[in-house]
């Protein structure tokens, strides 16, 4: 059987999973009557990829048209699980680059297709959403023409293959419709025939011996660790011996238990892999990704995987607070220590190092604020109590010079906030690079701007725009140290006592900023209740209940009005916090709270400085 193993890649939101549901539905993965027939973003399987909207792990499928088999590799479209993407395009000979129709090429798409060349794949260009109102489908072209001429490095990268389409309703065409509707005949035979003309067939050197980088690893309870790669060369029988290689030294010899391919979104075991397929095998107990299983008498190994460096870091540790072990079910810094373990064996993108002596705190580095928040709410449903510090930037010494990490911010936003952007940004020193508008009152604008003014840059855009501004960003490199801006955000309103919240105290709480907490709710002295509207720190007791007399008083009867708190999300309050505050993360409740919980011990300390 021949094979085709394609990439999936896009901008965030631009359809590559609706496009993969599309494409297992029209090749019959599923039987009529299965429930993924009526099901969308089969492939994001994943709760928090449900809830986002956004991929976060790469996955794999096949779908077989006529004898013939498409591996297909739905890949993350933000560039901070570009880990993702690097770990896994290595499995690929082409690529489908999808493009939405009226957004075109953003800087997610510039970073995946920066990847994929850089990978020599076959691409396949898809203009999507071509059903929009505001669809401009052939500018959309030449833009994305634009960005090959600018990124190739080979000139045949830019004789690629092109469709319009609309991924939604499963339907593409090799020229442009005059004007697409739902009820326009179509189907998605056009892609599968270009995927099959254009990228290469991965079975060749099928006599070779076997061959295989591991790329990915999961877990079976029947079976063990299991090792997921593309087959380079050769084929495997089960049963046959394997060995384990890194960097051309032999870790061990090893039976292959067991060997599966995927049919659908189905592992399914077979008796022999060949070249070409990209399978999973049992049998080897201890293993990473990037290292080689290969036929022992051929004891070579494959390139590693190259990942960019991570540019954010954060320190994670046992949770201190006086609520601590109430909430969740892992507490102690050796079982974070060993989930954190576990997760760098996978995640390629992450770094984790012993922050103290003690080995209690840890510091963890990731390619951006989300990198890190998935990682903090992934553990946090896991039943995991931590405490997080405010996420800091990973500055280098090159040739002797400090330097920090860039970034290109592109801002989508109706034209009468232009001006709430120019602030925002000109407060946090970022350059404008370039500005276009729209006859629809849009306006996209370019900025360069340093990676440690862009923290917590996100709510604030959110809130001064009422929640219509559309970021994203393209890491560009390092630079040297620029200026930092000044602390721009207000102070804190603090509990000054422990216990339950009351509507009188909240009362006149809020008479002083903006209340996170409402009635009813147990604090602790120390723990973040509010913000204020000015610079200083305010301590306020919101367990206060109003004493009560034997005299009636004139306003004796009259309710208080209490204003329903601003609950802030995972990454709202990691954008929140100050150098001497800390995120308390439990399975039940996120909580905001200063180091040093004494009103004295801040005083003390703030005397010191």
């Amino acid at each position: 059987m021949d094979i085709y193993n394609i990439a999936i890649i896009a901008h965030v939101d631009h359809g590559k999973t609706t496009l993969v549901d599309g494409m297992l539905k029209q090749t019959h993965t599923f039987r009529d009557n299965q429930k993924e027939m009526n099901q969308v973003l089969i492939m994001d399987s994943n709760d928090l990829e449900r809830e986002k909207g956004i991929t976060i792990l790469s996955k794999n499928t096949s779908v077989c048209i006529n004898d013939k088999k498409i591996n297909i590799i739905d890949t993350p479209g933000h560039a901070d699980f570009g880990g993702e993407v690097e770990r896994v395009l290595n499995m690929a000979s082409g690529a489908i680059l999808l493009v939405d129709a009226a957004e075109g090429p953003l800087p997610q798409t510039r970073f995946v297709l920066k990847k994929a060349l850089e990978a020599k794949l076959a691409m396949i260009v898809i203009i999507n959403k071509i059903d929009k109102k505001d669809a401009r489908p052939l500018e959309v072209l030449h833009e994305v023409e634009s960005l090959f001429l600018e990124l190739v490095s080979n000139e045949s990268a830019l004789h690629f293959k092109t469709l319009f389409g609309v991924g939604r309703d499963g339907k593409m065409y090799k020229e442009l419709p005059a004007k697409y509707t739902s009820e326009l005949p179509g189907n998605l035979n056009p892609l599968f025939e270009l995927i099959i003309e254009s990228v290469p067939n991965a079975t060749h050197d099928k006599n070779k011996p076997f061959q295989m980088l591991i790329s990915t690893l999961d877990y079976d309870n029947y079976v063990g660790r299991l090792c997921i790669g593309k087959v380079n060369q050769g084929m495997l029988k089960k049963g046959g011996k394997i060995a384990l290689i890194e960097d051309e030294k032999l870790m061990g010899t090893y039976t292959a238990m067991k060997l599966f391919t995927s049919v659908g979104l189905i592992r399914t075991e077979v008796d022999m892999i060949t070249c070409g397929d990209i399978v999973a095998i049992a049998g080897i107990a201890e293993l990473n990704i990037g290292q080689t299983v290969t036929d022992p008498h051929f004891p070579i190994s494959l390139p590693n995987i190259e990942v960019e460096e991570p540019t954010i870091k954060i320190t994670i540790g046992p949770n201190t607070s006086p609520f601590s072990g109430k909430e969740g079910t892992y507490t102690t810094s050796r079982q974070i220590r060993e989930r954190l373990v576990k997760e760098i064996q996978t995640n390629l993108g992450l770094k984790m190092e012993e922050s103290d002596q003690s080995g209690s705190r840890f510091t963890v580095s990731g390619r951006g604020e989300l990198h890190l928040a998935i990682l903090i709410e992934t553990m946090r449903r896991e039943g995991y109590e931590l405490e997080v510090s405010k996420p800091q930037v990973i500055y280098k010494t090159i040739d002797g010079k400090t330097v920090e990490p860039y970034e290109e911010v592109t801002i989508d936003i109706n034209k009468e906030y232009l001006g709430v952007i120019s602030q925002e940004l000109g407060k946090r020193k970022g350059e404008l690079q370039n500005m276009t508008t729209d006859h629809n009152d849009n306006a996209r604008l370019v900025y360069k701007i340093s990676s440690q003014n862009l923290i917590g840059i996100r709510s604030s855009l959110l809130t001064n725009t009422r929640g219509t501004v559309v970021m994203n960003s393209f890491f560009l490199g390092y630079e040297p140290k620029g200026e930092k801006m000044d602390s721009m955000r207000s102070g804190a309103l603090i509990a000054s006592q422990s216990g339950t919240t009351f509507t009188y105290g909240l009362a006149n709480a809020q008479e002083r900023g903006t209340l996170f907490v409402g009635p009813g709710i147990v604090v602790y002295e120390g723990m973040i209740v509010g913000i204020t509207p000015n610079e200083k720190d305010i301590e306020v007791n919101v367990c206060k209940a109003k004493k009560l007399t034997n005299n009636r008083s004139s306003g004796e009867g009259v309710s208080v009005s209490v204003e329903p708190p601003t609950i802030l999300s995972l990454e709202q309050c990691l954008d929140f916090l100050n150098d001497d505050e800390l995120l308390e993360v439990t399975p039940k409740s996120l909580r905001l709270r200063k180091t040093l919980l004494s009103i004295t011990a801040r005083r003390v300390e703030s005397r010191m400085k």
